[in-house]
Parts: C-alpha cells; structure tokens; sequence
C-alpha cells in the first residue's frame, strides 16, 4: 500500500563499504521494538497518544506560491466521500490500494483515529478547497523502522494528491516541502522526516527530491519495494 519510485541521488545514510553504523542502528531499532512489543502501543512508550505525533491539525497554516495551505484533522462524517473518490482514482488506487466501496476507506481511516495516536489522517486544504490527504505519523513507531535503520522520533508522511488538475505542476513537491517544514517546526524532537513511497512511482520519487528529501536507501516492505526518501532537519536550509 501507499506511493513512489526512484531516483538515484545518494545522502548521508547510504551505508559504506562496511555499513557498520546502520547495521547497529537497526540492530537496535529490532531490540527496541522486540521489548515494545508489535505494535508497539503509546502505553508502552510511556507517552500518551497525542504526545506521539501531536496535533496536525492544529498546526497553523502556511503561506506557499499556490496558496495558503493547511492540514486538517480527518471527521469521517465529513470527509470519507472524498477521500474515498480520490482512492478509486486509477492513477492512486494502483499504490494505495484502497479502492472500493466507502467502507474500505472508512476501515482504513478509523483504524489510525481510533489507534494510539501514532498516525494521524489529514486533508490537505489549499486555499479553502480540500485537494490532497496525509498520514503523519510517528516512523519510529511503525512496522516500517523494521526495515530501516529509524531514529527515536523519526516521523513520516504518506500522500496522495486528490484530482487530475493538482498533478504535475508541481503542487506536490511545494506542499510535501511545506508540511515537512510544519513537522520540524512542531515537532522539536524530530531530526528527519521520511517517506517510503513505492519505487515505481517515478512522479512521486520525483516530488520528494524536489521537496528536499534525498533517496537513502530501496527497502523492501511486505507490500512493496520502496524508495526511502529521507528530509534531515539539518539540511532543511540548504535543500
């Protein structure tokens, strides 16, 4: 399930000839997620639910070149038309695998708003109008630090932008800039944000190098082969 493709650009994790540092971060990050237990629940980390990812949707908006842009905590009753639609879009229901009726949708929505707060579901809204959905959510705590080597308060993003006319203008690199900006100002703890989209979503691998992120890393995922797409807080000037 979810998003991209890949290019080639290098960075900083990319293992060397011994790998040695990542090998014993992800030996870590397996112990570490052996003791929390799978999943590993907010009660185990000793946070309440909203401490782990926070209040996406309460984060101020910003200002981008397309518009002013803000993330908006998903209310089912209001949302799940929409969200639903862009699933059963061709060109999004191919990686997201979420096609089908409303209910589909509305499983995989309640079960992050009914978690422990580890993924929060948002609309992306841009200039009033909804037009994108994200899953912010705490990568370090995901199945997902499986299979890289996570750092405590890692967090991660998942994407699809909603309706033909939003795509391929570059509205999603802006917006995937903007609201890793949003993480790292929120979120003092986090140092970088990641991104697994599929490896063949050449579009999406695309937006996320545009946005900042360098490829780390392919990853293999129950689901898919994924190009890890990594944005560090220290580089955030300078990309």
């Amino acid at each position: 399930m979810h998003h991209a493709d890949a290019h080639t650009e290098t960075g900083g994790d990319q293992p060397d000839a011994t790998g040695t540092e990542d090998t014993l971060e992800l030996r870590l990050t397996e112990e570490l997620l052996a003791l929390l237990g799978d999943p590993p629940a907010a009660a185990a980390t000793g946070a309440d639910a909203s401490a782990l990812v926070g209040d996406p949707g309460g984060w101020s908006p910003v200002t981008t070149s397309a518009g002013e842009f803000q993330l908006v905590t998903v209310r089912p009753e209001r949302d799940l038309a929409v969200i639903s639609r862009w699933m059963n879009d061709p060109a999004v229901a191919a990686f997201w695998e979420l096609a089908g009726p409303d209910s589909v949708t509305a499983a995989h929505v309640g079960r992050q708003l009914t978690g422990d707060g580890r993924s929060v579901p948002c609309l992306g809204v841009l200039d009033g109008r909804p037009m994108s959905y994200w899953e912010v959510y705490r990568a370090d705590l995901d199945p997902l630090a499986r299979h890289y080597p996570a750092r405590p308060h890692d967090m991660g993003l998942h994407l699809l932008i909603g309706g033909v006319r939003n795509r391929g203008r570059g509205i999603g690199s802006l917006l995937l800039r903007a609201v890793a900006d949003l993480v790292l100002d929120n979120r003092p703890l986090c140092a970088r944000v990641v991104a697994e989209p599929d490896l063949r979503n050449d579009p999406s691998v695309s937006a996320f190098l545009s946005a900042g992120f360098r490829f780390s890393a392919e990853v293999d995922l129950p689901d898919k082969r994924a190009a890890l797409m990594v944005r560090d807080r220290a580089h955030r000037e300078h990309l």
